[in-house]
């Protein structure tokens, strides 16, 4: 399923899990990609839970992408993005690797995203890390739609949280899907995410991105 082409002309991004930001980006971007700017977790309050009357993660089913897909490889080895046709490579932290996929007017549709674990995150605690890394001063109402440990991807063993949070800058909703995935050469993190009203559109490609995940 492709989602879109061309390159954005201005865009906010996600959260991302990265430590460093880059000049020459949108205030919205910069403030976007901020929120994943810090490697350990932040002392905050409690996130709002949405419970899910669906059992959760049920589509989950590791596999490679679909034909036409395209990869991209961790600088560490210890994972391998797949994306859809469609993406484009976008800017990242030294050691990740992120890419968009964008409308022809710039804007953004799909996020994803890999970076090695760099904080005391890990199998059995991702879901409160993550949602308290989202409740730092960049982004505010994360809210858990659903969690699950003990997920078997390509090459390794996963936790992942899916939620939603709202930027400072901008007040956007964003809707987000996060996991943590072990593998022999180490830990790396994958997020992928979209604005939180195009979910219903967009989410069946960012699950088939989680589903091609490959820890190395």
């Amino acid at each position: 399923m492709e989602t879109g082409s061309a390159s954005p002309r201005h865009r906010t991004t996600p959260a991302r899990h990265g430590t460093t930001l880059f000049a020459g980006l949108s205030l919205g971007t910069a403030a976007m990609m901020a929120v994943a700017a810090c490697s350990s977790a932040v002392q905050s309050p409690a996130p709002h839970t949405v419970q899910s009357a669906e059992a959760p993660f049920a589509w989950f089913n590791a596999a490679a992408a679909p034909a036409g897909w395209k990869t991209m490889e961790l600088p560490d080895g210890t994972g391998v993005l797949s994306v859809p046709p469609d993406a484009s490579p976008a800017e990242s932290d030294p050691g990740s690797v992120s890419a968009t996929v964008s409308s022809s007017t710039g804007e953004l549709r799909i996020y994803l995203n890999a970076t090695p674990r760099q904080g005391s995150e890990a199998l059995d605690n991702w879901n409160t890390f993550r949602l308290d890394h989202l409740a730092d001063e960049n982004s505010s109402s994360p809210s858990k739609i659903a969690e699950r440990t003990g997920m078997a991807f390509r090459g390794g063993t996963g936790s992942c949280v899916e939620d939603s949070y709202v930027t400072h800058v901008g007040n956007n909703r964003y809707r987000e899907i996060a996991c943590l995935v072990a593998g022999s050469r180490g830990s790396s993190v994958l997020i992928v995410a979209a604005p939180a009203d195009s979910w219903p559109l967009y989410g069946p490609v960012m699950e088939q991105a989680v589903d091609a995940y490959r820890a190395e």
